[in-house]
């Protein structure tokens, strides 16, 4: 029962998606503007129920520390956005959104968390360091991963479409395997950082670095036999944003209609939605000058998210035989290949300073803007 009382917030979404189905006609009768506050209502329930699914994520991360922690993260915000993009998707939602989803998430992930974590952190504590081995290696991992599936599909005659996504399916699933190899392998030390003070063999915890075995005795209470208990919650949070999801993408698509919104921003909410959780571990792991968890979180969510969205939706345009739109635009590219490049040098010498954070955030800044602007 105290289980339960502690998942209280969970009621929020389950209260909103019992409305949701039962009034989801009624409200599309109401007109465009009761679709979108129904929309924005279930966002908002959406977002409850994937913080409720990050901190049972968190939970687990305790105890197995890194680099699995941040693993688990970052795949449970991937399995919520490529949940939600398919349901969107099989709605009939523009052909061009898993590429600007993707394209989204990339810039918020490295500009938008990356940038302000080592932009607040930097001005609280000035360098803060973290292991450069793996910045290099998230870094030409997610230019790869991005250059085959968003890049080279621009040159891919229409009529070949089905052959090549197949070669992405397998190409995805290939860089992934070998990362997860290294990641939690013999070089899971690349995505480690052994911080002052810190004793040798102990495992560290993903969110603040702190050891797992000397950690306050309510914290290992929490813990204590709770592995289940998290997993059961987060696979029913994730069928749960799936219901709302597919009322959500209805209401919003019935609100938008014919008000000209550009597509991105439908886009950007998909992407936030995922990425909530992130932002506020992030924030908070850079505040206590733990640089190397926001490396881990904001590159690990952005290529988690290019690698394993990918072979899941060309998978999905096979089956139905509907192919998406996966080559960026010109300014989607240009946006994409200074944010690397910048990445690449900021990235390269095992500190973060305020002035590497800002540049993330108006770069950041400038994917918004370029967004409201329809490009």
């Amino acid at each position: 029962m105290s289980r339960i009382r502690q998942e209280r917030l969970l009621l929020i979404p389950i209260f909103a998606a019992i409305l949701a189905l039962a009034l989801e006609h009624a409200i599309l009768g109401a007109g465009q503007v009761a679709s979108l506050l129904g929309a924005a209502a279930l966002i908002a329930a959406i977002v409850v129920g994937s913080m409720r699914v990050a901190h049972h994520a968190e939970i687990l991360a305790h105890k197995v520390g890194d680099p699995y922690g941040t693993m688990i993260l970052t795949l449970s915000a991937v399995a919520v956005e490529v949940l939600i993009l398919a349901i969107m998707m099989s709605n009939g939602s523009s052909p061009t959104l898993v590429r600007d989803t993707i394209y989204s998430a990339v810039m918020l992930d490295i500009n938008g968390i990356l940038g302000l974590a080592a932009l607040l952190g930097g001005l609280k504590h000035g360098e803060q360091a973290y292991n450069d081995d793996s910045g290099k290696t998230y870094g030409v991992m997610i230019l790869t991963a991005m250059g085959i599936s968003m890049i080279v599909p621009e040159f891919i005659p229409r009529d070949r479409w089905q052959y090549y996504s197949v070669f992405t399916i397998g190409a995805m699933i290939a860089l992934y395997a070998l990362f997860l190899r290294m990641q939690v392998g013999t070089h899971s030390y690349f995505f480690s950082y052994s911080y002052p003070g810190r004793q040798a063999g102990r495992p560290w915890d993903r969110q603040d670095e702190t050891p797992a075995d000397s950690a306050p005795h309510a914290v290992k209470d929490e813990h204590e036999g709770s592995t289940l208990w998290s997993i059961g919650v987060i696979l029913f949070g994730v069928v749960l944003i799936g219901v709302l999801a597919e009322v959500m993408s209805v209401l919003m698509d019935a609100g938008l209609e014919g008000t000209g919104a550009p597509v991105a921003l439908t886009a950007i909410l998909v992407a936030g939605i995922s990425a909530a959780p992130e932002i506020l571990t992030a924030l908070r792991a850079a505040l206590r000058n733990r640089m190397q968890a926001v490396v881990n979180i904001a590159m690990g969510a952005s290529l988690s998210t290019v690698i394993l969205t990918v072979p899941v939706m060309e998978a999905i345009a096979l089956y139905t035989g509907q192919p998406f739109v996966m080559a960026m635009t010109p300014v989607q590219t240009t946006m994409v290949a200074i944010t690397l490049v910048a990445a690449a040098i900021n990235l390269n010498d095992g500190e973060t300073n305020a002035i590497e954070g800002m540049t993330h955030f108006v770069l950041f800044a400038t994917f918004i803007m370029l967004a409201f602007l329809g490009l």
